[in-house]
């Protein structure tokens, strides 16, 4: 924990909160894109520790959250199939499809497994060779390359009774279509730094360049976001709009090449419907036609309508920033862990699951509410640790 605790440090977090106000002169509202970031905001207080005038609001950070509701049906109907070992991760079983999840399909007979790792799925392959074996590709960019590997060691191993359904999806086209929306209020992004781990960020400079943005790649502990917004809300005061990296630790601008030339040999990019988004051109990955033989979806070629999330969900306007979780009618009473009606309550990275968790009573005193201080202090002395 030494590499971790000094980055949960509060006295830290306190300077860098006093920094923020030192330097804020305006409202303005950063977006941060990553499930991880959101829950440790929510659950640190960290944007109550912010001046008043600084709104932090959650985007689409969460893979599990978009990963469409067809999806959800085709991965039901695949793995009801006798002959299918579904496989997956275990926040994926209790995504709500049309009709019901993973967990009730099981329930009901599918022999649904929880698996840590696609090789872990292609190691069942292996141990049952009559069975069908499928796993539920879903994720961002961080995710894909131990998918694509799976896939590169399937055919190696001539393993034919192993197959992905594919439902990856990608951070910077999702930025985009939020910049892009008449609806768009949001001022700058803090950047997930897992995503930017295997990809780097030179991605994100035609972004940043385009719409005049501040984009900061950032760690996930408190004193990495609340570093990340000091740096972002830094940009916006000074007029600028640049990709900046606070998580030197871990990113480097070009990202993991090895991991990047994998999921070319393996993926192709196409456009792909977000959860309670819509469609987004160019924002997720299949299967190239030379590893067709692993594709699920075309293997079962399951036809699956497209569905939309219940009336009274409003997962959408809370996946685009639109709305905090707790703004929803539906939250905490019609919707809940126990009985979601949209994914981003029961998903380990959804924002609705973390306020619910942590912010469940509305208007109630907090820590971070009572640690909010103005006082003025020299940005550089924390910067230098």
């Amino acid at each position: 924990m030494k590499y971790i605790d000094e980055y949960r440090d509060a006295d830290t977090a306190r300077q860098f909160a006093r920094a923020i106000a030192s330097i804020t002169t305006k409202p303005w509202m950063i977006m941060e894109v990553c499930g991880g970031q959101t829950h440790s905001i929510v659950k640190y207080g960290l944007d109550e520790l912010l001046p008043d005038c600084i709104t932090l609001v959650h985007g689409p950070g969460c893979p599990v959250c978009v990963t469409p509701i067809e999806f959800i049906d085709r991965a039901i109907a695949i793995a009801s199939r006798p002959d299918v070992i579904f496989c997956s991760f275990g926040d994926m079983l209790r995504v709500p499809g049309s009709h019901r999840d993973l967990l009730a399909a099981k329930a009901n007979g599918a022999d649904v497994r929880i698996v840590y790792s696609p090789m872990d799925a292609l190691a069942v392959a292996e141990a049952h060779p009559t069975k069908q074996i499928v796993f539920f590709a879903v994720g961002f960019e961080t995710t894909a390359p131990a998918n694509a590997m799976a896939v590169y060691q399937a055919q190696e191993r001539h393993v034919s009774n192993f197959s992905l359904l594919v439902s990856h999806v990608l951070v910077p086209p999702a930025m985009e279509a939020i910049l892009s929306s008449p609806m768009n209020q949001v001022q700058g992004f803090v950047a997930a730094g897992h995503v930017c781990t295997i990809m780097g960020y030179r991605e994100y400079e035609p972004l940043a360049r385009k719409y005049g943005i501040p984009i900061v790649v950032t760690g996930f502990e408190p004193v990495d976001i609340l570093h990340g917004v000091y740096l972002c809300i830094e940009q916006l005061e000074q007029g600028r709009a640049e990709v900046d990296n606070q998580y030197t630790r871990a990113v480097r601008q070009a990202g993991n090449q090895i991991a990047q030339e994998l999921m070319q040999k393996i993926f192709k990019i196409v456009p792909r419907r977000w959860r309670g988004i819509g469609d987004i051109p160019q924002s997720g990955l299949s299967l190239k036609e030379r590893y067709a033989m692993f594709d699920a979806e075309r293997l079962f070629d399951v036809a699956c309508n497209s569905s939309s999330e219940p009336s009274a969900c409003q997962s959408g306007m809370i996946l685009q920033g639109l709305m905090k979780p707790n703004a929803c009618p539906a939250f905490g009473t019609r919707c809940t862990p126990e009985r979601p009606l949209g994914a981003p309550m029961v998903s380990s990275e959804g924002a609705c699951a973390a306020y619910f968790r942590y912010r469940k009573q509305a208007g109630r005193s907090t820590e971070g509410r009572r640690l909010k201080v103005k006082t003025e202090i020299q940005p550089h002395r924390i910067l230098s640790g």
